[in-house]
């Protein structure tokens, strides 16, 4: 049984209608806020990454596919793992068509440091269709603070050190895998890289999210405790993962 207070349609539109003045408020801020973001700094790449992709090894530079802009999702498989992270999954399940992207001159693609043929079958298995490298090998999802190793490369996640992550009780990300985003452009021969997002700050992603926080019932699930869209059994409201 759904708690709810049943009203008026009178009192439903004055509540809603304060209701607006929130939402409207948010808007507003998140236009600011996408201002400040365009007007970063940006970081010239200086290393020759070399991903594999479906046609053998390729640098970030053709990962653009000829336009300028390149969004990477840094999705969790240790090259470990049988399968893809289950969060990461429900995040490229919300992908949809990218025809509309790259009108606006952008590359969408999704990066993980299991070797390429695991990646490949992983993918077809979910039936995506968006291009998904393997940076096994090389030194990119350390740069981009995706996969921690203190042996590799000093720990960092969403901007924070080891000793701060520690202190706050964030040891999960002190080793391994974790999720983020990473956006560069072109300006000419150079690749530059201008925003990196990690852990909530990916939520704008998750089309679920933002139609389930529509409703009464609101989200319902914590991110993890989603299945593999494939694993789903006859009652997909009573099944999930930890």
């Amino acid at each position: 049984m759904i708690d709810l207070k049943v009203v008026s349609r009178d009192e439903w539109v004055d509540a809603r209608k304060e209701l607006l003045d929130h939402e409207k408020e948010i808007t507003r801020l998140r236009d600011r806020v996408s201002a400040l973001r365009r007007r970063l700094p940006a970081v010239a790449i200086e290393k020759d990454y070399s991903l594999t992709g479906p046609a053998g090894p390729v640098r970030l530079a053709d990962m653009f596919e000829g336009r300028r802009q390149l969004i990477v999702y840094h999705f969790m498989f240790d090259p470990e793992w049988a399968e893809g992270c289950t969060s990461c999954s429900l995040l490229v399940d919300n992908f949809g068509h990218l025809a509309h992207l790259h009108a606006g001159d952008t590359t969408l693609a999704v990066v993980s440091r299991t070797p390429f043929p695991s990646v490949a079958s992983f993918k077809s298995r979910m039936g995506w269709r968006f291009p998904w490298y393997s940076s096994h090998g090389s030194d990119f999802n350390y740069d981009f603070h995706v996969t921690m190793d203190p042996a590799v490369a000093p720990v960092e996640y969403n901007y924070k050190d080891a000793a701060t992550l520690e202190a706050e009780g964030l040891t999960h990300h002190l080793r391994g895998e974790s999720h983020g985003l990473s956006v560069f452009v072109r300006d000419g021969d150079r690749v530059l890289h201008t925003y990196s997002a990690y852990g909530r700050g990916l939520e704008a992603m998750l089309n679920t999210y933002n139609y389930l926080d529509l409703t009464p019932l609101g989200r319902q699930r914590y991110v993890n405790e989603f299945p593999h869209h494939d694993t789903y059994g006859p009652d997909p409201a009573g099944s999930h993962c930890h």
